[in-house]
């Protein structure tokens, strides 16, 4: 899991222990997602190098004290969703580097009755707390003066001493899960000077009596206040509205996953303050069941005009009242992407005096549908500069639109445009036309220095001379096939072009063209990293600057006359083979088991025709047919015997006779001799046994001895009958005529048997 990289990856690897053998090489060691229940002070003793240990996921519930005393170079520690009771200040007492402290998600109820972290005088960010997490005392973050984020999951935290994080002197970003607002309270208040973001999860803020222990919120520092997952009021708004418009340097308010119970209707009038640092208001996906009797925020509006950027994305906004809109007289920056506005609420949104700053507007994702309109709309805002309407369905665009004199950018991407108009603002530097179905593009733009034609229906690249200071195109994943060396000539000052993910068809002469053109070499990005000459084959990855032209990919008929011949020497060569180890012998041989398997292991007694199926060689036939026969079959009672020469269908395939006689035989009756085993026939008959018989652990077998054999002779690949001849009895033709009828009485009682 190490390799020669000094990073060991032994993640989601079901250890129950820290592996031994780690070495001082290792300096990164990821542990995560395991069952590891103990940590001990031997186990991380040689890893003296360790830069980063994760641990997180893990089922630890004892630590030594000493465990991570080697440790010295550690810089992030990560322990989080474990088993741990109590968090011990000796762990920490030796991790002198130790930047990032992960404790989150274990069983502890408090830090203990001193500081655990009071030796971390390097720890930048440090993450506590679970749901069992109740009591914070005061001196359990002495020795920590400077944090760049703290992280407290407090969501049952209960009992808070005062002055518990008054020693920190500076937290840049503290991130708490809590619910009591009067601990909140308490925890803000030893917060004042020392947080510039407060950023506070899964709170209620319902009741607006319980809202005036908040007031302390109102001599914060804090620059920045977000609320995640918190629930407000129309009883509560104006509470929290007029608490941080006195915060002194409150510059930026965020409400993410937020959840507003009301419509708007705010029983205290906000008193408008107007913060004076106040600017930056962004609310992502807030939800509101009631948004369609929500008020037209009259309330408000004099609390607007400071506000430089606002984002309010999927939020089922439909309008924005105009006088909203005319109070925004400071807004520079508009997102109101993934709403509900359409082109009726977007005329009257964008109103005459609305927005007379504004530099960039998102519209991305609404319900806009008439480019003609949208343009219209916005055409008065003097100073937009940036607008993006992408996501939305157009469809057909007309051939003239009105739009606002300065705008430079325009991002038109997946609007199901089928073509593209004199509609387009002539003098954009930015145009983003991607994800669309054009066939091609004409357009005469003189001023533009970017255009993103990625995902669309293109065969052809656009014209150079109606867009003569371009510097950056994609065409990335259209229809592409061939670009000619003149159209190459014409972007020669293109800074970027961008065409990888077509289906290029390309000359060799091109591309030496192009590699001898260092100028062009460097603007290509995302070409294939090979061509196949004149092939519509096109492998993707690189730059064509790093292509290399060879004799071979110049000449496709040598190609392919040297593949053909290198095929046909690797057939020569698998049959070289398979002759040398019976491939042949193996395969029909299999095919044969198959069939059999298919069947069942033992016929029926009703389908049982013969006392013995007899295997011999036709070298062989004269004794089996005049000596052996005669005896058996005129024996009392008489012996019924089945010999391929007289009980075979005719016309059936040789090894299905084989398989059949066999099974409808209770006994199979082999006659070895030196011709038995050079013997095609009896091979066949010798590998239906080998599949069937003999794995049938069982008698059925009986081997008869005509001659004098070594079992060595019998072919290697049948080492089951191989094994039988050396620990099975079997019976062996005598020259004596007194030893044959001791012969033919052991061979009967065999065949009864």
């Amino acid at each position: 899991s190490c390799g020669a990289s000094q990073l060991c990856d032994c993640s989601s690897m079901g250890l129950d222990f820290i592996p031994p053998g780690l070495t001082a090489k290792i300096t990164v060691l990821n542990l995560a997602h395991n069952r590891i229940q103990r940590i001990q002070s031997q186990d991380l003793q040689q890893a003296v190098n360790l830069r980063a240990l994760l641990l997180q996921s893990n089922k630890i519930s004892s630590i030594d004290e000493d465990s991570f005393q080697s440790l010295a170079k550690l810089e992030l520690l990560d322990l989080s969703n474990n088993s741990l009771t109590h968090l011990s200040p000796l762990w920490f007492g030796h991790l002198f580097s130790l930047q990032h402290l992960h404790l989150q998600g274990n069983s502890y109820r408090d830090l203990g009755q001193s500081s655990p972290f009071s030796g971390l005088r390097n720890l930048s960010s440090l993450y506590l707390g679970n749901p069992r997490f109740s009591v914070i005392r005061q001196g359990n973050f002495e020795g920590i003066e400077l944090l760049h984020k703290l992280w407290i999951d407090g969501s049952n935290l209960s009992q808070y001493e005062q002055g518990s994080l008054k020693s920190i002197k500076v937290i840049n970003h503290m991130i708490i899960n809590i619910r009591s607002i009067n601990v909140f309270s308490e925890i803000v208040r030893d917060l004042l000077h020392s947080v510039a973001w407060l950023e506070v999860k899964r709170i209620a803020f319902s009741i607006a009596a319980d809202m005036q222990v908040l007031r302390v919120m109102s001599s914060s520092f804090a620059k920045k206040i977000s609320f995640r997952q918190t629930l407000l009021t129309d009883a509560t708004v104006p509470v929290i509205v007029s608490i941080l418009e006195d915060m002194p340097k409150l510059v930026e308010l965020e409400l993410v996953d937020c959840r507003l119970l009301g419509t708007g209707q705010w029983k205290m009038q906000i008193q408008a303050n107007q913060s004076q640092t106040l600017r930056v208001l962004t609310i992502k996906n807030l939800s509101i069941e009631e948004f369609y009797l929500f008020t037209d925020l009259k309330a408000v509006e004099d609390l607007l005009s400071p506000f430089t950027r606002v984002t309010v994305q999927n939020t089922k906004v439909f309008l924005v009242p105009c006088r909203i809109s005319q109070h925004l007289l400071s807004l520079k920056y508009l997102d109101l992407s993934a709403n509900l506005i359409g082109d009726q609420s977007l005329e009257h949104s964008a109103c005459q005096g609305g927005w007379p700053s504004l530099q960039t507007l998102n519209l991305s994702q609404n319900s806009l549908s008439d480019l003609e309109i949208t343009s219209k709309s916005v055409s008065h805002l003097g100073n937009l500069i940036v607008l993006d309407i992408s996501q939305n369905n157009f469809g057909e665009i007309p051939d003239a639109c009105e739009w606002p004199e300065h705008l430079k950018y325009l991002n038109l991407s997946s609007t199901q445009i089928p073509k593209v108009t004199k509609c387009i603002p002539p003098k954009l530097e930015v145009l983003d036309v991607s994800g669309n179905n054009l066939k091609e593009f004409g357009l005469q733009l003189s001023f533009l220095k970017e255009l993103y034609l990625t995902r669309n229906q293109l065969k052809t690249l656009p014209g150079a001379a109606p867009i003569p200071n371009l510097v950056v195109l994609s065409v990335r994943r259209n229809k592409l096939n061939s670009i000619s060396k003149e159209e190459f000539e014409s972007f020669r000052r293109m800074e970027l072009l961008d065409a990888g993910d077509n289906n290029f068809i390309c000359s060799c002469e091109f591309l030496s063209f192009v590699q001898h053109e260092a100028r062009l070499a460097q603007v290509l990005v995302g070409w294939p990293d090979k061509y196949v000459c004149d092939s519509p084959l096109a492998v993707r990855g690189a730059q064509v600057g790093s292509v290399h032209l060879s004799l071979m990919e110049c000449h496709r008929s040598l190609m392919v006359s040297l593949i053909c011949v290198l095929v046909f020497l690797l057939i020569l060569l698998l049959v070289a083979v398979g002759y040398k180890y019976h491939v042949v012998w193996y395969l029909r041989m299999t095919w044969a088991w198959l069939q059999a398997k298919r069947k069942p292991k033992r016929a029926p007694p009703k389908d049982i025709s013969y006392d013995a199926f007899v295997s011999y060689s036709e070298n062989d036939s004269e004794w089996v047919e005049n000596t052996m026969v005669r005896e058996l079959e005129q024996a009392c009672p008489p012996f019924r015997l089945c010999l391929h020469k007289r009980d075979f269908v005719p016309g059936k395939w040789i090894v299905d006779n084989i398989i059949d006689s066999i099974e409808k035989s209770r006994k199979t009756l082999f006659v070895l001799s030196e011709h038995f085993v050079q013997s095609e026939w009896c091979k066949y008959e010798l590998d239906f046994s080998h599949f069937r018989l003999f794995d049938e652990n069982n008698d059925a077998a009986i081997l008869v001895l005509l001659e004098p054999i070594q079992s060595n002779a019998i072919p290697k690949r049948f080492c089951k009958l191989r094994k039988i001849m050396n620990t099975k009895t079997y019976l062996e033709w005598p020259a004596g005529e007194e030893q044959q009828q001791v012969f033919w009485f052991n061979l009967k009682i065999a065949l009864r048997s």
